[in-house]
């Protein structure tokens, strides 16, 4: 089989988001929608939290971090996709596919770390409400970002440099409506062998931090919501953590879905949706579920509006 080195890969080939030509306008719609939706509702978050001073509390300085990498997580998918599907023109670039695949990694994994940030102050809250104040500091919460967004960044630059050592084949189709780090390496003729190593070494322990991290959390939590003798404490104290429960449950829940399928699933076409839903719905619905169920976002919102 033929190769091409780096230098010698013009681009490659992502998969339609529909092959029926009726459904097109529809699908570009509906992506556009919830993109618009995406931006438009954490800007309002990020807004209505640095606009209201009760909001200047270590929760919504996390919330705002995450509306913020949330945008720019959609960002760095949808538009273009949106602009496949309007110019009906699959291919990217060499370079912009690399790029797609660097920021995606930056940006789903510094997600990934303020949800774990956020798990850790919501069991201080709880289950050292007297010491909260003093141990969850203005220092440490800009400590924990940075340390996030400095790791985030760091493994995204070795898988992206990692792959520029590689030489691709003729086939450069990839089975997803974004690139992807695994499935561009899928394409690769040269070994992969250190590549693969690095993707198992980044998974299990930079993304397995903060799983562990959000599993002790709620552990403590739960364990502490039980001790309370009153009824309506205990539903106060877990009130405060069903939000970030339900974003992390979107989070993890889509990509475990992408995992599984992948797996068990000859359907590539399943696959890229569920990767799409992993990148775009719980971005979309953050707005929604914490000005929804958050009495101080809502009234910072009409505030602001």
């Amino acid at each position: 089989m033929e190769l091409r080195n780096k230098t010698g890969v013009s681009g490659f080939l992502l998969m339609e988001v529909t092959e029926d030509p009726k459904l097109q306008s529809l699908v570009f719609s509906l992506f556009l929608s919830m993109y618009l939706v995406t931006v438009l509702g954490n800007l309002l978050i990020i807004l209505a939290i640095n606009y209201d001073p009760h909001l200047h509390t270590p929760m919504y300085f996390f919330l705002s971090n995450l509306s913020f990498t949330d945008i720019c997580l959609s960002t760095t998918t949808i538009p273009k996709m949106l602009m496949h599907i309007h110019t009906q023109n699959q291919s990217i670039s060499y370079a912009g596919c690399l790029t797609q695949v660097c920021f995606v990694l930056v940006f789903a994994s510094l997600d990934s770390y303020i949800l774990s940030a956020m798990a850790y102050d919501r069991y201080v809250a709880i289950c050292h409400p007297l010491r909260y104040a003093v141990i969850m500091n203005s220092r440490l919460c800009c400590l924990l970002i940075l340390l996030s967004l400095f790791t985030s960044i760091v493994d995204a630059l070795l898988h992206s440099l990692m792959l520029l050592q590689l030489s691709f084949c003729t086939d450069l189709e990839i089975p997803l409506f974004f690139c992807e780090v695994v499935q561009v390496i899928k394409l690769a003729c040269s070994d992969t062998l250190i590549n693969n190593i690095l993707i198992y070494f980044a998974s299990s322990i930079l993304g397995g931090i903060p799983v562990c991290g959000i599993i002790f959390s709620y552990i403590q939590i739960v364990s502490s919501v039980l001790r309370i003798a009153s009824v309506s404490g205990k539903y106060k104290a877990f009130s405060t953590c069903v939000s970030h429960l339900s974003i992390v449950s979107l989070f993890y829940g889509t990509a475990f879905g992408v995992y599984v399928s992948s797996a068990f699933s000859n359907s590539s076409r399943n696959t890229a949706v569920l990767s799409m839903m992993y990148t775009v719905v719980p971005q979309t619905m953050n707005p929604f579920i914490y000005s929804l169920r958050n009495r101080d976002v809502k009234g910072a919102l009409r505030k602001l509006v």
